[in-house]
């Protein structure tokens, strides 16, 4: 079981109830906690599943997802949630997965896995490999005219040009964030899409220097754990799935907390709340829609974790004691549309395969020809996934650098897909499968503005008592990040119920 603060340790949650809206998986990572300290909760879905961006399938001998496809235990709260539920079994570990590739002069080239690899490689000029040599150098943290407030709203693209050059960010920057956010170096904001890499500016000047001071210290703070640590070693690391794929968790979750406890197909319509007078919590009620036509009202709710996105909360109709709580202050979020193509070919059909993890694609290598935005090896990670004779593809097309492409007939995307992977591996012919979903909403955009969104979020939390938000407009987009942010969401609740109950709802 995760170990809980000593306030937690001692709370019981018992007769106190929680609506939480979304059951993505920040949702039911909030839900499942306060299950954990006791609290009664109601979890509310649109859709027909909970789950979010979690979605798996299993057809005709494939495994794959048409979501995320693999997370990280960077979040100590991941670590947590994997052995409250008994996941670690179920685990999946990508064969090779630090053999990744980058597109460069139209083909795949191994993206180098240490120092001494990069400067052997030639995926960079030697211009930019002395660039990266010299960065701890030129920027020291005493140079503090380098690093100024100004840099606040800096584009991911304009950081990382800083600090190593233009080349960089063409070839290792605009791929990788745009096989994780769909987005391009110059429409994110820094401070919001990379704010560890940004506070290590901040307190080293050096990105380089304080990745590897920080590393030092986090193994100085390590050594002197004695619980568990001999546990925690023999943990694989990186990136993982589990069994089934990656709706394997929101599965499990969604099956300790019970049928009972998810209303799916219930779209929340509005929220109200109103100040108790025999307590000094708010008393908020949830109206939504089951049917067609046919509207519901749950009463009675101490506290609720909002985890819908904006553009869906912009759409609720929320009442503070009686009057209007109106939302024109919630900006409008850009999103990024993408589409999830799964294409299998027959081995002896694939000329130039690759072991690894996948192959991303630079914008620039547009000119080449290359339209899509990466392919992941799904079988070459997990080769359960497919059949023996066969390998299993995953690639995206659209995100901020094609948002009509990703709007494409699957036809169409075929075509693409097969003509890059013709040129990138040599799969000859037309695929023996093909699966195409389409996420008009994927993610996010993290741009210049999202100060505003925070901002936003805060006003509600602070205006709403008993309101709190969650999720990857305000953790991260990471699947980590967005457990991380409903556990958190799910702590400030136990934190709220305790402080306003007159300590009534602790254990002795």
């Amino acid at each position: 079981m995760a170990e809980k603060s000593d306030a937690q340790s001692h709370y019981n949650g018992s007769g106190k109830r929680v609506a939480v809206v979304g059951a993505g998986v920040s949702g039911l990572a909030a839900a499942y906690k306060l299950k954990l300290h006791g609290v009664n909760i109601t979890l509310y879905e649109a859709e027909e599943r909970a789950g979010g961006k979690l979605r798996s399938v299993s057809q005709h001998g494939l495994v794959w997802d048409e979501g995320a496809n693999t997370m990280t235990e960077s979040e100590i709260e991941v670590g947590s949630l994997l052995d409250n539920l008994r996941l670690r079994e179920k685990q999946q570990f990508p064969i090779s997965q630090n053999k990744r590739y980058i597109v460069r002069n139209g083909m795949p080239v191994l993206l180098p896995s240490n120092p001494i690899a990069l400067i052997k490689s030639n995926i960079l000029s030697a211009k930019s490999k002395f660039q990266i040599i010299l960065e701890p150098f030129l920027w020291k943290k005493s140079d503090l005219s380098k690093v100024s407030d100004d840099h606040m709203k800096e584009s991911v693209g304009g950081f990382f040009q800083r600090h190593f050059g233009k080349e960089v960010v063409d070839y290792l920057i605009d791929p990788f964030v745009a096989g994780t956010s769909g987005g391009d170096p110059e429409s994110l904001s820094m401070h919001h899409t990379f704010p560890e890499l940004w506070n290590l500016e901040k307190r080293f000047g050096s990105i380089i220097a304080g990745a590897v001071l920080s590393k030092l210290s986090a193994k100085r703070e390590k050594r002197g754990e004695t619980k568990g640590s001999s546990e925690k070693k023999k943990r694989q690391r990186g990136s993982f799935s589990f069994q089934g794929g990656m709706q394997t968790l929101t599965d499990t979750l969604c099956k300790e907390l019970g049928k009972d406890k998810l209303r799916l197909k219930s779209k929340v319509l509005s929220l109200s709340y109103s100040h108790g007078e025999k307590s000094a919590l708010e008393n908020w009620s949830v109206a939504y829609a089951s049917n067609p036509g046919k509207q519901s009202k749950d009463l009675s709710f101490d506290a609720v974790i909002m985890t819908a996105p904006l553009c869906n909360v912009r759409e609720m109709k929320i009442m503070k004691k009686g009057n209007p709580f109106l939302l024109d202050f919630l900006p409008e979020v850009s999103y990024l549309p993408l589409s999830v193509i799964i294409t299998t070919f027959k081995k002896e059909n694939v000329k130039r395969p690759l072991e690894g993890f996948g192959v991303l694609v630079p914008s620039k290598e547009q000119q080449n020809g290359l339209k899509t935005l990466g392919t992941l090896f799904s079988s070459m990670m997990f080769p359960d996934r497919a059949p023996n004779d066969l390998y299993l593809y995953t690639t995206f097309i659209g995100g901020s650098r094609n948002r009509e492409l990703a709007k494409a007939s699957t036809d169409e995307l075929k075509q693409i897909v097969t003509s890059d992977l013709r040129q990138l591996l040599g799969a000859e012919g037309e695929p023996t499968f093909v699966n195409h979903f389409y996420w008009s909403k994927a993610f996010p955009l993290f741009g210049h503005n999202y100060d505003s969104v925070l901002e936003a979020i805060d006003k509600m939390e602070k205006d709403l008592p008993g309101f709190f938000y969650a999720g990857n407009h305000k953790g991260g987009l990471s699947v980590g990040k967005a457990i991380a942010s409903g556990c958190k969401a799910a702590d400030l609740v136990i934190s709220y119920l305790n402080s306003s109950s007159d300590g009534k709802m602790f254990k002795e």
